[in-house]
């Protein structure tokens, strides 16, 4: 098959169950006039090393983690030329490869994301607030800007975002924080910029799941910074090297992760930020806890603190099985 006489089938020897260095048996050759960069066959398995390049920035009709995701499968001569040249690349395999039906499924998202954005309800909403000298309940304690969803209409839409999109992913991946069990929420918008809240502080959510959705618009900075899941013990406790995590919005997209989950968003420096949130609750966790002291199953501090009293018990009943004339093979 040709791409653009670019992709030819190329028939290796037989050797187990693979040519043996984890590439396929696909070889995409340039087209006539354009560079040559030498092997440019795709590996099977992915680079996992390979640290590839942002995307964020591409006006295409696929996603851009597509193509993040892609570049590591890419042979390392492909690795080092310039960012444009992989784009072309890459785009040229998503063409040929990607079925039509998911094309125009990727394509109608993108749209639908694209006029969510663009025709923003709360932005229209808190017009209509300030031309009517109307009060509105602002989101929590922390934010001065944005509004509750519910205050115009969207509880039994953001129900059943929850019900069928939330809930089954947290049952998989939060289990133990109630992920199974959600049973309300608390939706709400919330805006950062000049002349709006610049930062969020260091904190945890009221709920057991929150989801995260940047609706844009054109912002610098904003990035949520994460330090370790604790309960309400530890609430202030250190952070552990391992547990420090940073995450970039990138307007269309969203983050999941659990209330417990201490956090905070970094100052916009420039633009305007704005974010849907959904603090996902379960009130059969929330009564459950009331009874627990131990919360090692999720509690980053109960987990150091349970293996440090078990590091003590081994060496505690070592001590003693020694003195009592035990010997340790």
């Amino acid at each position: 098959m040709s791409l653009d006489g670019a992709v030819e089938r190329r028939e290796d020897p037989p050797a187990g169950n693979g040519n043996g260095n984890g590439a396929v048996a696909v070889v995409v050759a340039p087209p006539t006039g354009r560079p040559t960069y030498g092997d440019r066959r795709l590996r099977l398995n992915p680079n996992t090393e390979h640290k590839p390049e942002r995307y964020d920035d591409l006006e295409t009709e696929f996603d851009p983690s597509i193509f993040s995701s892609l570049e590591r499968h890419l042979p390392p001569t492909m690795l080092e030329v310039p960012r444009d040249a992989k784009i072309q690349f890459m785009k040229e395999i998503l063409a040929r490869y990607l079925p039509e039906g998911e094309r125009t499924r990727v394509q109608r998202h993108k749209e639908y994301r694209q006029k969510i954005m663009s025709a923003y309800l709360v932005e229209n909403f808190e017009k209509w607030v300030n031309a009517v000298k109307f009060k509105i309940m602002r989101p929590n304690t922390m934010n001065k800007y944005g509004a509750v969803l519910d205050d115009f209409g969207l509880e039994p839409m953001l129900s059943k975002l929850m019900e069928e999109f939330i809930c089954p992913m947290s049952k998989v991946f939060f289990p133990e924080v109630g992920g199974s069990t959600l049973d309300s929420h608390h939706g709400f918008v919330v805006e950062y910029g000049k002349d709006k809240d610049l930062e969020l502080g260091f904190h945890v959510d009221d709920s057991e799941i929150t989801l995260n959705v940047c609706l844009g618009k054109q912002f610098s900075g904003g990035e949520l910074f994460f330090r370790g899941v604790r309960c309400d013990k530890h609430v202030n406790s250190d952070t552990q090297p391992e547990e420090i995590l940073d995450y970039s919005h990138v307007p269309g997209q969203a983050i999941l992760h659990r209330g417990r989950h201490r956090h905070g968003a970094r100052a916009t420096t420039s633009g305007h930020r704005i974010n849907l949130l959904l603090w996902c609750r379960s009130s059969v966790f929330r009564e459950m806890k009331k009874y627990q002291k131990d919360f090692s199953s999720w509690c980053g501090e109960c987990q150091r603190e349970r293996k440090e009293r078990q590091r003590h018990s081994v060496a505690a009943t070592k001590l003693a099985f020694l003195r009592s004339g035990g010997s340790i093979i």
